[in-house]
């Protein structure tokens, strides 16, 4: 970790002897296929430069940060991980459109060493864009140690780019990286044309009945003189390839040429007997194939690794169900545990300034400053407590390959509510804090899977519904009773899953995802990766819980609630069974979901029991589990899916909440 350091430090200062030389701006971008240390390389880049915000128009979020070296001003973009330009997702047009529109000086193209022949598909797929390019090899060293070895020169020969060899997560080759990309650039400006390749490099040449067609198409495309910021050649391949985003950007341009592609699809097609995409994606993977085997050499007979014995244990038919039930359960279980633990701790600091519970009287100075003062409170509480520890081990889960393993594992299972397994990681997220886990939801390929993960989502009990679990039915009935609800819970979620399957128009594509051997998670990544994902809900969070509960007591406190509380009786009292005094709580637990219990210990003091029976704490518990989001739930699903469906969903949440609520009630009546 020592060379790492000195090495990062290195890459900020070299700018600091060059003060004779006026900085120039240059952007990077940072593409390749997921799980290749694109991140890490970010990282140790930017450093804390960051910041993240989404692709205008798109649910997809950038990554951007910036550094200073060789007398430029850097700005680092970290693409989405993508395995090719296909528009399958929305991540992939992202990336595509920030590459040819946006025009970076330069694209450093990440792959895997040990898995070089399937990297290598993107990367023709970057060389047809034209762009200036460099591939950085990046963990060589796993690779050494499976006995892989890349000669990098004969690699660069036949790709006719720059290859630098690297090992991201100790620093090693990221000076040498940086060096390349600002001479690159610096050659590139000497044609006046951002983005332009310095060097011509050979296209991919495809069989000689593909190749003919794409030239033929080439030509017809520029004499139609279509004027797109595509390279010709590139949109001749994605039209033969029948790319539906391409498609519909040329037909708009000429008739002629889509046709003409169609034409020549069909007969790239009628010679092969598959489909032209399937023909065009056999001959990228021969290529790659060819690459490799003059580049790379196997240097020792392959052992099964550690690494192996252990993926054949998490991917096994029987106990590959059981570590992913361990790793779920461990993953709740430390948050849980550990944020108990310093929500209390906090809780109690800033009790000694202010009560943090809400204050029903006073001037309305007064209570709206305790209501602000509790919304502060409440994003204290919940994110550094409850958040931070959950992103943190989600990381290290994440980065050591874990967490692929288990979504692999629980495809099936999630194929039954029209999702795939890699919905489980939003799914697991939502247990933490549902705000993100939407958020996280973008890693879904098309809208239908994140609309469904979204909706399935907002019934995952948060840690702020588990502490109104713990708090009213550990406490006041049992801990089994508790346990119960959670069960409850994954019942409705599957039932209602299955339900919005049928609802909602499409169909669930397949998993595809690439699974990379076990490895030691980086600390240093996984705390860098936890601050980004946090400082995001932050902003978030924090406005909506200290605006939200200002506002909800200054309307108690003025009686504005009061007949809203009693035209809900009829539900609260007659249909759950529960005191009139539930609609107000239940009112407040829009705002947060711990607002059910504080007002509770507000209104009747510490001890419950004289209040409520234990068939009403069950019932009341299991309503506010289900019940409305909170306030900052809904804010990101306006965001994220807009004001229709998230009023579908926020009224499919109060339905379930009442008619469960009331089944149970009749139900259990009986047994209490």
């Amino acid at each position: 970790m020592m060379k790492h350091k000195s090495e990062q430090k290195t890459l900020i200062s070299t700018s600091n002897h060059q003060e004779d030389k006026e900085e120039d701006n240059i952007t990077i971008a940072l593409a390749g296929n997921a799980n290749v240390g694109k991140s890490v390389i970010f990282n140790e880049l930017t450093g804390s430069n960051q910041i993240i915000g989404n692709w205008p128009g798109k649910t997809v979020e950038l990554a951007e940060g910036h550094l200073h070296f060789g007398g430029h001003e850097i700005d680092v973009v970290d693409l989405p991980g993508i395995y090719s330009f296909s528009t399958y997702s929305m991540e992939e047009i992202v990336s595509r459109e920030f590459i040819a529109f946006n025009k970076p000086d330069l694209v450093i193209n990440v792959v895997d060493a040990a898995v070089l022949e399937r990297n290598l598909f993107f990367t023709m797929q970057l060389m047809e864009m034209e762009v200036p390019l460099i591939v950085c090899i990046n963990q060589v060293d796993i690779a050494q140690q499976k006995g892989i070895v890349i000669d990098t020169e004969k690699l660069e020969a036949a790709l006719q780019v720059p290859v630098i060899a690297t090992v991201a997560i100790r620093g090693e080759g990221l000076h040498e990286l940086m060096e390349k990309a600002v001479e690159i650039v610096d050659k590139s400006k000497e044609t006046g044309i951002k983005g332009s390749s310095p060097h011509k490099t050979n296209p991919i040449e495809y069989g000689a009945e593909v190749e003919k067609r794409i030239q033929s198409l080439s030509e017809f495309i520029d004499s139609e003189k279509l004027e797109l910021d595509y390279v010709t050649r590139w949109m001749a391949i994605k039209l033969l390839e029948n790319d539906e985003e391409i498609r519909s950007l040329v037909q708009s341009k000429s008739e002629d040429v889509v046709r003409k592609a169609y034409q020549l699809s069909k007969e790239i097609e009628d010679i092969h007997q598959e489909p032209s995409f399937s023909v065009i994606a056999a001959e990228r993977y021969s290529i790659s194939n060819l690459i490799v085997q003059g580049a790379q050499t196997q240097t020792k007979k392959i052992k099964i690794s550690f690494s192996e014995k252990l993926d054949k244990v998490f991917t096994h038919h029987v106990f590959g169900y059981l570590t992913s039930a361990l790793v779920i359960g461990g993953l709740l279980l430390w948050t849980f545990v550990i944020g108990n633990f310093f929500s209390e701790l906090l809780g109690n600091a800033l009790s000694f300034f202010q009560p943090v519970d809400p204050q029903l009287y006073g001037t309305l100075g007064s209570i709206l400053w305790n209501g602000a003062f509790g919304g502060l409170v409440a994003g204290i509480t919940l994110i550094i407590p409850f958040v931070v520890p959950f992103y943190l081990m989600l990381s290290l889960i994440e980065n050591s390959g874990v967490l692929t393993r288990v979504a692999f594992m629980m495809d099936s299972l999630m194929h039954k509510i029209g999702l795939h397994g890699k919905a489980l990681i939003p799914m697991i997220l939502g247990y933490g804090c549902n705000v993100p886990a939407i958020e996280s939801t973008r890693i879904l390929e098309t809208r239908r899977e994140r609309l469904l993960s979204g909706f399935a989502i907002t019934f995952a009990p948060c840690s702020a519904r588990t502490i109104v679990i713990l708090g009213l039915v550990a406490v006041y009935v049992n801990v089994w009773w508790a346990i119960a609800l959670y069960a409850i819970d994954i019942l409705v979620i599957f039932l209602l899953g299955k339900l919005a399957y049928k609802v909602v128009p499409g169909e669930t594509p397949g998993l595809i995802m690439e699974i990379h051997s076990f490895k030691l998670p980086s600390i240093s990544t996984a705390l860098k990766q936890t601050w980004t994902r946090t400082k995001s809900l932050i902003y978030l969070v924090f406005p909506v819980y200290i605006i939200s509960s200002a506002a909800i007591q200054a309307l108690y406190v003025s009686g504005i609630l009061t007949p809203v509380t009693n035209a809900m009786a009829p539900i609260t009292v007659t249909w759950l069974g529960l005191p009139v005094v539930a609609g107000l709580v239940l009112i407040f637990g829009v705002v947060r979901k711990e607002f059910v219990l504080l007002i509770l210990v507000t209104l009747f003091g510490t001890n419950l029991a004289p209040f409520f029976t234990p068939l009403q704490f069950i019932i009341l518990a299991l309503v506010s589990m289900l019940f409305i989001p909170c306030i900052a739930t809904i804010t990101v699903l306006l965001k994220e899916f807009g004001w229709k469906a998230t009023t579908t969903m926020v009224l499919a949440n109060f339905a379930t909440a009442i008619i469960v609520g009331g089944i149970m009630f009749r139900l259990l009546l009986p047994f209490f």
